[in-house]
């Protein structure tokens, strides 16, 4: 199959080598100039522009969208709105927020065009192990494209599914992200409390390495985790904040939406939230709380 892929950073050109290594024809097209000339030195073609990129699919085209969510992903759908015909597959492999998704499916249905989410996950290691994909949307759009999937996934028979309507691929990894913080969380947690206890001179790597085999909490993230503090045991150098992409907030929007209760989800994103404190109003206001009602010292700066 022959296809465009729109947005060709990290995951988008990682995922538009491993089609090309699954024998799929890649037509990419990036704001930079660098990706694309990348792209075409692994075998694939490049287009300065989205009506280049249209013109070199064969009709009806199939549209693969990697870009972050958000202002800048509905501007290039409006744009594509505008140019697409009838038949043609647009699927945003983005984090989107599932709402959104729902209502661009309506959307490009009353232009008779398929939208399908792809709720897309592996990270800078998809190109070698493959990606996680969850995919929602019209059954026959997502059949038509079950040779795309099974050439991303880490093989044809797992590793991919089609997990309900428009949205509901979204919907699937805005929880699996959700999770993903809070395992995350527990991590750090855990690996903060083996670091305190220095009379034991507890050796963090061999620790990490050791749970990977027979342990109940290995996992993917504990072996990167292993490998981090086998490149850097002190972690030096790493500033502490943590970034989200947007997916923790809505998933705990979500979770009091729905009347459930995910307080170790919840938490996880309040703590990084909190990592991005460098002059903490709150805690001065507790301190100088603590000072008022029990005359506890406060420590100036």
């Amino acid at each position: 199959m022959k296809l465009g892929m729109i947005g060709l950073g990290r995951m988008g050109g990682n995922m538009a080598q491993r089609l090309m290594q699954g024998g799929h024809e890649v037509v990419g097209l990036d704001a930079q100039l660098a990706p694309r000339q990348l792209l075409e030195q692994q075998g694939g073609e490049s287009a300065e522009s989205l009506t280049a990129l249209l013109q070199k699919l064969p009709t009806p085209r199939v549209l693969w969208l990697m870009l972050p969510a958000g202002d800048i992903t509905q501007a290039m759908i409006d744009a594509l709105l505008l140019l697409l015909e009838p038949g043609d597959i647009l699927v945003d492999g983005g984090n989107s927020y599932y709402q959104d998704s729902v209502r661009r499916a309506q959307q490009f249905a009353d232009y008779q065009l398929d939208y399908v989410d792809c709720g897309t996950s592996g990270g800078i290691w998809g190109l070698a192990e493959g990606f996680c994909l969850m995919i929602g949307g019209e059954q026959a759009a997502v059949k038509r494209l079950t040779p795309v999937f099974q050439a991303l996934a880490p093989s044809p028979e797992r590793g991919w599914a089609h997990v309900g309507p428009a949205g509901a691929g979204h919907f699937t990894k805005m929880i699996h992200n959700g999770i993903e913080y809070g395992m995350m969380q527990a991590y750090a947690e855990g690996f903060a409390m083996l670091n305190k206890k220095t009379e034991f001179d507890l050796d963090l790597h061999q620790i990490a390495d050791l749970w990977r085999d027979g342990s109940v909490v290995r996992s993917w993230l504990l072996d990167l985790t292993t490998t981090a503090l086998e490149q850097n045991p002190t972690l030096a150098g790493i500033a502490p904040y943590v970034s989200d992409s947007g997916e923790g907030r809505w998933a705990a929007a979500e979770a009091i939406a729905l009347d459930v209760s995910a307080p170790v989800i919840t938490l996880a994103l309040l703590e990084r939230l909190r990592s991005r404190e460098s002059d903490s109003y709150s805690d001065k206001l507790l301190a100088a709380m603590r000072k008022g009602f029990g005359g506890h010292d406060i420590t100036h700066r």
